[in-house]
């Protein structure tokens, strides 16, 4: 038994494909429910705030079950967890189906919320048991890159399939063929991965902390910790808006549910395999200029996306946020593990997790507030922009650079 991506390569390929489900049981929602929404329910089209409601209750629970799942991984391991997360996600395509009224869609989405923020937890917590501390940085790019592409893979087919089988259809054929697939390949081939933590403790000067005293530096205590936290609470608000606005904004201008679904997966796809080379970097050059440049190249595409109405120039700032996105999102992770001790690693990044996804809950009410407050969808966009620019003025103040290792 020994660290590295290449001696524990058959677990690393299986936690990979893992988290390529999970993107894709999120991506499946990305286009199709906004869509439900104006098409089905007969949502107004500013119907900014209710419409919000869907990513409230997804980021609230996310949130939670990201804080739970790092809990009890350190307890009970890493496969469990992962498993129940897995069983949380059976029943979502056939709410959706059946749904009578919006209600059942916000019930499938605190669902939705409990599968993501348990498994998608699980496969960052157990690929950083099975890597070096000098991989940290291209373990979790190669993670949120099979995430995000599976995202951006699970809009783009649903929103194309739309055509033949109808919204609820499409969502409803690929969400059960991806979860019950993924079920069978957590029973058949992952593996627990706690056994490998006593050789990360190996040479480590080891501390001690309690889940609470945890949570209390990483929310106000811990100079460092705290930045981070808070850009990664932020960034959230950027997949907020893409998620909530993008659908709207996008279908009413182009009148292709097909465009609407291109240009969403180029940021998701952009996110994704950028992260293959920016979690990388960010071993050999740090991770603070990494992530306050993501912060600022994030906010510079979402600003300037509505300032003309054409797909190209959609795709160019849908580009820019995806690589924004790439640069803070893997390295805003890393740099907690760089800032932890391996004892309480996973409490640490489930409690990151828990506030950066709770940036979804906050960023939607944000967005809801603001587009309903001035019956302008644009004030959205600013208020995202201006959210981001001013969170990578903290991270710059107040976090500092620590080599992983």
């Amino acid at each position: 038994m020994q660290l590295g991506i290449n001696a524990n390569k058959n677990q690393v390929m299986h936690w990979l494909l893992q988290v390529l489900f999970v993107g894709l049981t999120l991506g499946m929602t990305r286009v199709v429910v906004p869509a439900l929404a104006s098409q089905e329910y007969a949502f107004a089209a500013d119907s900014y705030l209710f419409l919000s409601t869907f990513v409230i209750a997804f980021g609230l629970v996310k949130g939670a079950l990201n804080f739970i799942a790092g809990h009890y991984a350190e307890r009970i391991g890493r496969r469990p967890v992962h498993l129940i997360g897995w069983l949380f996600a059976l029943p979502v395509p056939w709410i959706i189906w059946f749904s009578p009224n919006w209600y059942w869609i916000i019930f499938a989405m605190v669902l939705l919320g409990f599968n993501q923020g348990l498994c998608w937890s699980m496969t960052q917590t157990a690929k950083l048991d099975l890597t070096q501390p000098s991989e940290r940085g291209l373990t979790i790019g190669l993670n949120e890159f099979s995430g995000y592409l599976g995202v951006a893979l699970g809009g783009l087919v649903t929103a194309y399939t739309v055509d033949f089988f109808g919204l609820r259809d499409s969502l409803l054929y690929f969400g059960n063929g991806i979860i019950i697939i993924a079920l069978v390949v957590t029973l058949t081939s992952i593996i627990e991965t706690l056994p490998w933590l006593p050789l990360q403790h190996a040479g480590a000067a080891r501390s001690h902390h309690t889940t609470r005293q945890v949570f209390a530096l990483m929310t106000g205590k811990d100079r460092n910790l705290t930045a981070i936290v808070q850009a990664g609470s932020i960034e959230k608000f950027v997949d907020a808006l893409v998620w909530i606005i993008w659908p709207l904004y996008l279908y009413q201008a182009s009148h292709s549910l097909e465009t609407t679904g291109l240009i969403i997966s180029l940021y998701g796809i952009t996110w994704g395999v950028s992260q293959l080379l920016t979690g990388h970097w960010s071993d050999k050059l740090g991770r603070k200029s990494m992530n306050v440049a993501g912060m600022i190249i994030c906010a510079t595409g979402v600003l300037l996306m509505p300032l003309y109405d054409s797909a190209p120039w959609w795709s160019v700032t849908a580009v820019t946020t995806g690589f924004g996105m790439a640069l803070l999102y893997p390295n805003l992770t890393a740099a907690i593990v760089d800032s932890t001790d391996p004892s309480w690693r996973a409490s640490a990044i489930g409690i990151y997790r828990f506030w950066r996804d709770l940036g979804y809950a906050i960023g939607a009410l944000g967005i809801g507030l603001v587009a309903y407050s001035t019956n302008n969808i644009l004030m959205a966009y600013w208020f995202v922009g201006a959210s981001m620019l001013l969170s990578a003025f903290w991270l710059q103040l107040n976090s500092r650079e620590k080599r992983p290792g």
